[in-house]
């Protein structure tokens, strides 16, 4: 996986409208979505929200946002138990 491209001016930002029964199914969704993505170097999973359809100014974050050694971020749900890693644990 290489490194996200340098930022060299403004961000935009994709809105893929999902349908999830809860908050949790929506995170647990949003989290597959975006490991998966991260094949591809503009994605920065950190910023990764849900919000419900009606109330999108209240955005929960997905992964945890805390950058590793090398830059690269923490793949692990937002606030997760242990220290940060790029993988899954088992």
């Amino acid at each position: 996986m290489g490194q996200p491209a340098a930022h060299t001016g403004e961000r935009y930002v994709i809105h893929l409208p999902v349908v999830a029964a809860d908050l949790p199914s929506a995170q647990r969704l949003a989290r597959v979505v975006g490991r998966w993505m991260t094949v591809l170097p503009m994605m920065d999973p950190g910023e990764m929200t849900v919000s419900e359809e009606d109330q999108q100014f209240l955005r929960h974050r997905v992964f945890c946002d805390l950058l590793l050694p090398g830059g690269r971020r923490c793949l692990l749900r937002a606030d997760h138990d242990g220290e940060c890693a790029r993988r899954l644990r088992r």
